[in-house]
């Protein structure tokens, strides 16, 4: 599914098409996001909100563990953390999320925004839970 959504045969999920960014590369384990930011994504300070950068890399981290789910396997995020290394006002961010372990039940995700001169922006990394059966039914 998501190589389809990576060629545009698959259509986005309907939060990727509120904040705009889009997955631009899929492989086991590790993803890469992309957003132009511009002023609609601006904080009352001018700068992007941090908001809208968890946004990018919470997609990112959870894509990276989605690819290596079996079917009728789900996930939960059980934390989140993000550091902010340097401001933003515009341009092209570039998320790649990947998985650092992925357990049976918990997984451990890291993610690193790049501005566009490729310049760290943001480090984040989460925890994640897998759920099977009866955990993951209607999710």
């Amino acid at each position: 599914m998501f190589r389809a959504m990576v060629a545009g045969e698959v259509e986005p999920p309907p939060v990727a098409k509120l904040i705009g960014f889009e997955m631009t590369h899929v492989e086991p384990g590790r993803t890469v996001f992309e957003l132009d930011a511009g002023p609609q994504h601006a904080s009352p300070l001018g700068t992007v909100h941090g908001g809208v950068i968890c946004d990018l890399v919470d997609g990112a981290m959870g894509c990276a563990h989605a690819s290596l789910l079996e079917e009728g396997e789900t996930f939960t995020t059980l934390e989140l953390k993000i550091n902010f290394l340097r401001p933003v006002w515009t341009g092209r961010l570039t998320a790649t999320g990947r998985v650092v372990q992925g357990g049976r039940t918990i997984g451990l995700l890291e993610c690193d925004v790049a501005d566009d001169q490729d310049r760290l922006v943001a480090r984040a990394s989460s925890t994640v839970m897998t759920l099977r059966g009866a955990q993951g039914a209607g999710r």
